[in-house]
């Protein structure tokens, strides 16, 4: 018997080459997964681990099988099964194991002691598949070389986690990389110098070259096969993961109803127009958009109606843009415009486009609606030199074209800003008016139109300002509204006018009028309860008065709040019924008492024949329903005269009798059936409208 040691012959380099290659190629996959996981955190790491572990085992293993087979060993060579599959078990659990200790402790020495557990898991794999590699003939084992080839792995394996988890330099992963091949390449060819072979005998045939180079490539198909399967499921989460990123920034920064850029969009684009302005001598126009009556579309069509048009909206701005133009969704009904130009004509064709469009109508089944708009324009450089400024402007400008029924678009003036800084102060006054005892109390009576006797009183807020005088209602009453201030103010009327009432000798109804936000106030019942009780006014002889927008805002609810308010024993009237949205179905389905005509129809009763049909229908109506009428801002004695003609039940204006205060009250009021005058009495207001306040 002859001595052989395992050697290399020259034909079998093409089947070491091989092995290197998909040792490189595995490796290339596994580190790729390795550092996607990194990335992950909780089940997504651990998948992301176990695929890297497959990856890196299953490239090691084949790369040991592929390499062992280039060996000629001139002896009759088989496989054990069982032991070469554990070879390859040990390769792909040894793998996780490091590398999930690694990414646990990747602060800490665990990154190492992870790598050095690779390294072992690759050489206890080698040695697993030598011993499954049965050979005819004695087989002897060098210990230094063994011992030597297991330190290079375990070395080499701890430099390659090392470098792939804490990346000390750009080349960071190509040296985890060559580190990691290394590591296996090292492994095998210093084991399989430490094996010599002793055939038991010689000379007889073995494995044909082309026989072990089929099986190699059918290993390394394998091996690819296994790296391809880690390389599409990366691509497809880096594809997954793109459009994700994509979709959460489209998310970001764009409205979710229409498409348009949102708010955080807008101030990006206007600063980079701001910029660019200030290098080509451009100008850059900020236009807000306020849709002027879009809750109308809510209140009779609901909600979906509401955001349908709003989409319709978006889409037709989205559509007039041409260069230099930007259009955004600023929130709720509120639209943003930039416009860059040079000459002023630009901008006032593109301003012109815009309401073209908001003044469209919009077809929502079979109901047609237009919703109009306010349109406030601030330019840069003159309107403001900096993003913010030209904004708040804008606004400033808008506002001033909402409360101006006369204008669509208003341009900022220096003096808007003022008037700002003004509405702030009175802001900020209002809230400590009920603390200084600046508010106050005045009533208006209320008369029987037939007798003329006096059937109640309506209060009206008064501010009494120490330095402004008198603020008429229609400025501070929205101001109240939108600081929330009305809630306490509100209470301090209802709970004022009651008491005041309670003490009046002749026991007349005191209306009081509920604000919006009041009547949105969960506890506005026991709200009312408890001022009863505390004033000791019987609830008959209050009136709790709302207008229909605030019905319609939620009408279960409301028809839930008004049966308890009801329930109290109060009485509930309807107020400026003829206008907006008044509709038979609103006094079919609610408690009221009383149906209060708004004043607009006596402005034009004496000479409209068709103000005095709407006049005679709701009279109709009244009577058809047994709901008593009241007709407002009576002031001429023909107007009077026809409301009796007509059978309208009770009547308040300045014919009958201005607001004034309680002590004023005495003789003050005109009995209409006698001339004789009226009997002492009071009520109180409370604010009940958001844009406008009953002047009376």
């Amino acid at each position: 018997m002859s001595v052989i040691s395992c050697i290399l012959t020259e034909h079998d380099l093409r089947l070491v080459l091989l092995a290197a290659f998909v040792a490189l190629s595995g490796s290339w996959v596994a580190f790729g997964l390795f550092r996607r996981a990194g990335e992950k955190l909780g089940t997504q790491r651990h998948g992301w681990t176990f695929l890297a572990a497959v990856a890196a085992g299953a490239s090691v293993w084949c790369a040991h099988f592929i390499a062992m087979l280039a060996f000629d060993v001139r002896a009759p060579i088989s496989f054990d099964p069982l032991l070469t599959m554990a070879s390859l078990v040990i390769a792909i659990a040894g793998c996780g194991a490091g590398f999930h200790i690694a990414l646990r402790g990747r602060s800490t020495s665990l990154v190492e002691v992870g790598g050095a557990i690779i390294g072992l898991a690759i050489a206890a794999m080698h040695y697993a598949g030598m011993m499954a590699y049965r050979i005819d003939g004695l087989v002897e084992w060098s210990a230094g070389y063994v011992a030597a080839s297991v330190a290079m792995s375990v070395v080499f394996a701890t430099l390659a986690v090392h470098q792939a988890v804490h990346r000390p330099s750009t080349y960071a992963q190509h040296a985890a990389l060559g580190l990691f091949v290394l590591a296996v390449l090292s492994l095998h060819f210093t084991g399989m110098t430490a094996l010599t072979i002793t055939p038991w005998v010689t000379g007889v045939a073995v494995a044909e070259p082309e026989i072990l180079m089929a099986i190699a490539i059918a290993v390394a198909g394998v091996s690819l096969i296994i790296a391809g399967t880690g390389v599409a499921t990366y691509i497809i989460d880096t594809k997954a993961t793109e459009d994700m990123t994509e979709r959460l920034h489209h998310l970001a920064h764009n409205d979710i109803l229409t498409g348009l850029p949102n708010r955080t969009r807008l101030a990006d684009h206007l600063g980079r127009e701001i910029a660019r302005a200030n290098i080509d001598g451009s100008r850059v126009a900020v236009i807000g958009i306020d849709l002027d009556r879009f809750k109308e579309i809510n209140d009779l069509r609901g909600l979906q109606a509401g955001d349908t048009a709003l989409r319709i909206i978006g889409q037709r701005l989205n559509q007039l843009l041409r260069d230099g133009e930007f259009v955004a969704r600023a929130g709720g009904d509120e639209f943003a415009a930039v416009k860059r130009f040079r000459e002023q004509s630009e901008l006032l064709d593109f301003i012109a486009r815009l309401e073209g469009v908001l003044f469209t109508p919009i077809h929502l089944g079979d109901f047609q609606a237009v919703t109009g708009a306010s349109l406030g324009v601030a330019v840069y450089p003159e309107d403001g030199d900096t993003q913010e400024r030209l904004m708040s402007n804008a606004d400033l400008a808008m506002y001033r074209a909402i409360a101006d029924v006369t204008r669509t678009t208003c341009f900022y003036e220096a003096h808007m800003e003022e008037a700002s800084r003004a509405r702030h102060t009175l802001a900020q006054d209002l809230r400590l008016a009920i603390e200084r005892n600046q508010l106050e109390l005045h009533y208006q009576v209320q008369t029987s139109v037939a007798s003329g006797e006096i059937c109640g009183y309506e209060a009206l807020l008064r501010w009494r300002h120490p330095v402004h005088g008198m603020v008429p209602p229609s400025e501070f009453i929205p101001i109240a509204e939108e600081t929330g201030a009305i809630l306490s103010i509100g209470e301090w009327v209802l709970r004022t006018a009651c008491r005041e009432a309670a003490g009046w000798n002749i026991p007349h109804k005191v209306a009081v009028n509920l604000s919006p936000v009041q009547f949105a106030n969960a506890d506005l019942a026991r709200v009312v309860h408890e001022v009863l009780l505390q004033t000791d006014l019987s609830p008959s002889r209050l009136e709790l008065e709302l207008t229909e927008s605030t019905i319609i805002a939620d009408k279960a609810r409301t028809l839930h709040i008004l049966r308890q308010l009801k329930a109290l024993g109060v009485t509930i009237a309807i107020d400026d019924f003829g206008t907006g949205n008044s509709s038979l179905s609103t006094l079919r389905d609610f408690p009221f008492d009383k149906i209060k005509l708004d004043r607009s129809f006596m402005n034009e009763v004496e000479h409209s024949q068709q103000a005095k049909a709407v006049v005679r229908a709701v009279l109709s109506l009244g009577k058809t329903l047994e709901i008593k009428v009241l007709a407002e801002g009576v002031e001429t004695d023909q107007q009077l005269v026809i409301l009796r003609s007509e059978g309208c039940d009770e009547a308040q204006g300045y014919l009958l009798g201005r607001p004034q205060p309680i002590v004023h009250l005495v003789h003050s009021a005109k009995s209409v059936a006698s001339g004789k005058p009226a009997e002492v009495a009071g009520a109180t207001i409370a604010p009940k409208r958001t844009k406008r306040q009953k002047a009376g």
